[in-house]
């Protein structure tokens, strides 16, 4: 029997499964028409052998298992239709050539045809459904990891994408409302997802999720054929409402593989969130920016680079970025050379720490605005270099602030860190140290001192997001330091706009003097879950296709980070998703007398007296007593 080698055997499976169902289709006529079998089974038992026979070598002929029944379409319908009534057909000729179908029901072969479809069929779909449906039958908890999106399309693309979502166990996003770019869709679902608005209103439907507490966190346009206006208008709606926008693949794109080994998914950091992004007000930034001279020191890092970036589109007079790093300050000065030609820039080489040169820049650009974004922030290498941490972190925004009240600067912003409240390591400490100085500076009056405090952000230079995606690049394993470590994420682009909107708020706001400027971050996340995430986002399968493992926790670390202190409860302000911390009271004398102390501490390299002078200055500081600075100073 050579010719059943060519199925395999599932298809063997569902050929006799389709025999069977021939077999009873044939009964259950005969029953449904004459309500038994009695007076008819002479006719019943030939008819059935008969029927089933012919049955047997049309569907063997008909391609019927060449499907597969998880993916039953409406060609397999259409084969089905034709494989019953091939049957159906050869059937009449063949009883019409034996008995002239003189005791066969004329009405028997229609209701067979039907008996038959739902036979065949029936089975196919129930399994079909049956496997598309097992993702809903997961834990909350696996729902709740999922990416919410919004599609933008009510399209066949819509449809395949919302599918595979469902039959897949690990899928990494789950589709939340869909919005049609056409007329007269609304309230239609596809797979149980509803059109929610139509002519491409995102904003109306993310009223109706907002009601609903499903809020997507991304954008997903599903069609290709979409013009340039509409595409723009989507980008600015995206964009006012705090979202990632992306744009399905094409089916028919091929992308070549490198080395034999499948190409990682790229991972939009955005989806790693766990959140919207929080909107602010764009406009009101503009006006804040527009037309003045403005100053970014750390000009070359993460949060420096992006700040350079929004604040080039806003048109300043003159743009100044300081940066100690030529190549950092080379990569960003033509960046915003392409971005935007016709701004005033100033490339400057420069050490924050070093007062006079900073005192020079000042004086020459003569700034209205200051960001002060040079610092140290890797916990781990500040621990090991404590007297660095403080001559960057404490000394290099002494010097800066200072020198902007002299020359007159009207605000002077300075990024801080969640690391700063109740610290358990150097950075934080220099960090928290930073705050007590430019709040004292504030509170004294002139020159305006913000102080913007934030968690990690997602892909900045140091950060967790960058390492798993060199480990994931590498297949593995990613590396936790603990199972149970938590922190606080926002985007980059969600920081910087938070330093701007606080730089707004603090000069239309007299009542902020002091202040610590906050983002709700949301709940602070896990970052094993982190891990998790992108390993899903790339494709992957965590703990099978990647491992994670486990390194212990690291010098400075904390298992989880706060945002405010016990003393400094929140205050609601008028801009959404913007929170101010209450300030402590500070002797702005004896904070500036001891931060003296501590940088002639760490000029001297006195560990002793260093670590001594910031358990003075940030009493709640607690060191973690495995740190090399730690160890070196109780020696």
């Amino acid at each position: 029997m050579p010719i059943l080698h060519r199925l395999s055997a599932r298809g063997l499976i569902a050929y006799g499964h389709d025999i069977v169902m021939a077999a009873l289709s044939f009964l259950i006529t005969i029953y449904l028409r004459e309500g038994g079998f009695d007076y008819v089974w002479d006719v019943v038992k030939p008819g059935a052998i008969v029927f089933t026979l012919i049955a047997a070598v049309v569907f063997w002929g008909s391609g019927l298992y060449r499907g597969v029944w998880r993916y039953a379409s409406m060609n397999d319908l259409m084969a089905i239709t034709r494989a019953a009534t091939m049957t159906l057909l050869l059937f009449i000729l063949v009883m019409f050539a034996w008995t002239r179908l003189e005791a066969l029901p004329r009405s028997a072969p229609f209701i067979n045809w039907f008996v038959l479809m739902a036979l065949l069929g029936g089975p196919r779909f129930i399994y079909r459904i049956a496997k598309d449906k097992r993702v809903d039958l997961g834990t909350l908890d696996d729902m709740a990891r999922r990416v919410p999106v919004l599609l933008v399309g009510a399209s066949d693309e819509a449809e395949l994408f919302i599918r595979s979502l469902r039959r897949s166990e690990d899928a990494p996003y789950r589709v939340v409302g869909i919005v049609s770019l056409s007329e007269g869709r609304v309230g239609r679902m596809i797979h149980g997802v509803e059109v929610l608005t139509e002519g491409g209103d995102v904003a109306g439907a993310l009223a109706k999720l907002g009601t609903l507490g499903g809020k997507p966190q991304r954008l997903i346009l599903t069609r290709h054929d979409v013009d340039g206006p509409t595409v723009r208008a989507l980008l600015d709606a995206a964009a006012t409402h705090g979202l990632s926008m992306a744009r399905l693949p094409r089916l028919t794109d091929f992308r070549p593989e490198s080395g034999g080994a499948p190409q990682i998914m790229p991972i939009a950091v955005e989806d790693l969130l766990g959140r919207p992004q929080t909107p602010l007000d764009r406009d009101a930034m503009r006006d804040l920016v527009k037309g003045r001279r403005v100053l970014v020191t750390g000009a070359g890092g993460s949060i420096g680079g992006e700040l350079a970036r929004q604040i080039a589109d806003f048109e300043p007079a003159v743009l100044g970025l300081l940066d100690v790093s030529e190549f950092a300050l080379y990569s960003i000065d033509r960046e915003v050379l392409e971005r935007a030609p016709d701004i005033a820039r100033r490339a400057i080489i420069a050490d924050v720490r070093d007062r006079a040169r900073i005192a020079t820049v000042i004086d020459d650009i003569k700034p209205d605005l200051v960001f002060h974004a040079a610092a140290l922030k890797h916990v781990p290498l500040v621990e090991g270099n404590p007297f660095e941490g403080v001559r960057t972190n404490i000394a290099g925004t002494v010097s800066v602030a200072d020198a902007c009240r002299a020359g007159g600067v009207a605000a002077m912003v300075m990024i801080s860190t969640d690391k700063a409240v109740n610290p358990t390591s150097v950075m934080g400490a220099t960090k928290r140290i930073a705050e007590r100085y430019c709040q004292t500076c504030d509170l004294r009056g002139g020159t305006r001192f913000v102080t913007v405090r934030f968690g990690n952000v997602l892909g900045s230079t140091g950060s967790v997001v960058p390492l798993f995606q060199r480990q994931l690049a590498q297949g593995g394993p990613l590396t936790v330091t603990h199972p149970d470590m938590t922190r606080y994420f926002m985007t980059v682009r969600e920081a910087v706009e938070l330093v701007l909107q606080a730089s707004v708020h603090a000069l239309e706001h007299a009542d902020t003097e002091g202040r610590i400027f906050v983002l709700e971050m949301g709940e602070p996340v896990k970052i094993i879950d982190l891990a998790r995430q992108m390993i899903r986002l790339a494709g992957l399968r965590p703990d099978e296709d990647v491992k994670i493992e486990f390194t212990g926790m690291r010098p400075g670390e904390k298992l989880f980070e706060e945002i405010f202190h016990g003393s400094e409860p929140p205050i609601k302000t008028a801009t959404p998703g913007v929170l101010l911390a209450s300030p402590r009271a500070d002797d702005g004398a004896d904070v500036g007398r001891l931060i003296d102390e501590l940088r002639n501490a760490a000029e001297s390299a006195d560990r002793p007296r260093l670590n001594a002078l910031i358990q003075t200055l940030v009493p709640e500081y607690t060191p973690d007593e495995t740190s090399p600075s730690r160890a070196a100073s109780d020696a």
